[in-house]
């Protein structure tokens, strides 16, 4: 099969394969159409022709344990490395450079100081090369071992090519009618003494609260028309690898016209991965930004798998696989008072997750 996922949730000790036997994914026009679907979706930044939506049918779903790569493997029916996995499908891709970065955190700056946007996230995409020899499985048990508190997946489709995700953020998780999403903003590197424990000791700046309190507004502002019964809990310092952040938990259900399409709609891109307004914010990164995200900062997950239900995560933390090289994307929130070097430094800490997998 050339369309499957590997996924493990959080603190789980056991992977799941999704697979589709033949033919492509499915492609939607919007996420509004995903209350109907059952499989694992993939979810670009912005859908369009050369990233869709997509959602890999699930005619073989098996669970394994650590130990069993090479029965999971079987089931695939495919080699393990990636020169004869990843698809030659693939847009043009860009490696942002320090300079590239400058002139675009100039360009993204001047709409804050303009005031014609309140935050924008400006992302970056890093190109490390490799001999063609890769093999993704390992990579893939790697990064379950090294990173368990996050949701962790392997993707592989003819449309998308091959993806590794590492991420600590949830965009949409429940079933029945109990559901919660998370405002998870601003970012701390733990070092040294720090990385024992769970970012006990962190001390936030104005900054770093400020964008995470506009990501929660925005979920609170988003999910009333749509939930009933809705609980903010936090923030609270969070770990994800050698980092923390800030994170506040919803919990809600759904009234009675409201379906899970429209959740999705109503929240995806949230601000943490965009800005606000939203809509302005949007249109500004995909009409500026250096590198074309692709599926960076979408998202992927199981839906309605076995029985009604959701483990939607947004795609941070993660890298596309290509025949010749790994490209591993990070970005970070613009405020006013944001300053260059800090925000490079930041999207520098995020790619830490991927490359401790290549080193």
């Amino acid at each position: 099969m050339n369309s499957y996922a590997l996924y493990r949730l959080p603190h789980e000790r056991c992977f799941t394969l999704v697979g589709q036997r033949d033919g492509e994914p499915r492609r939607l026009e919007s996420c509004a159409a995903l209350g109907d679907e059952t499989g694992f979706v993939v979810a670009p930044f912005k859908a369009d022709d050369e990233c869709p939506l997509l959602v890999i049918r699930p005619d073989v779903v098996k669970t394994f344990d650590y130990s069993e790569v090479e029965l999971c493997i079987s089931y695939i029916g495919t080699v393990r490395f990636v020169h004869r996995l990843c698809t030659n499908r693939t847009a043009a891709l860009y490696q942002t450079d320090r300079e590239a970065y400058s002139q675009d955190f100039v360009k993204f700056f001047n709409e804050l100081e303009a005031r014609r946007l309140r935050k924008v996230v400006l992302s970056r995409c890093s190109k490390v090369s490799h001999d063609g020899r890769i093999d993704v499985f390992q990579l893939f048990l790697r990064a379950c071992e090294l990173y368990p508190r996050l949701f962790v997946a392997l993707v592989n489709t003819p449309q998308s090519g091959l993806w590794l995700v590492a991420t600590p953020e949830i965009l949409l998780d429940g079933e029945a009618n109990q559901w919660r999403t998370i405002a998870l903003a601003g970012t701390m590197q733990l070092e040294g003494d720090e990385l024992m424990g769970e970012g006990e000791q962190a001390r936030w700046s104005a900054k770093n609260i400020e964008e995470q309190r506009l990501v929660a507004s925005y979920l609170t502002e988003r999910l009333q028309p749509l939930a009933d019964h809705l609980v903010e809990e936090g923030p609270r310092t969070v770990r994800a690898a050698n980092l923390v952040h800030l994170r506040s938990d919803f919990t809600f259900t759904l009234l009675n016209n409201a379906r899970v399409g429209d959740v999705l709609t109503a929240l995806h891109p949230t601000p943490a991965v965009c800005g606000l307004p939203k809509d302005e914010a949007l249109s500004f990164i995909l009409a500026n930004e250096h590198s074309p995200r692709r599926y960076y900062s979408g998202f992927m997950g199981p839906l309605n798998i076995l029985r009604p239900s959701a483990h939607l995560y947004v795609s941070l933390r993660c890298m596309q696989i290509t025949p010749d090289n790994y490209l591993m994307y990070a970005g970070g929130g613009l405020l006013r008072d944001s300053t260059e070097e800090q925000e490079w430094q930041e999207t520098e800490a995020k790619l830490e997750t991927m490359r401790r997998l290549i080193n």
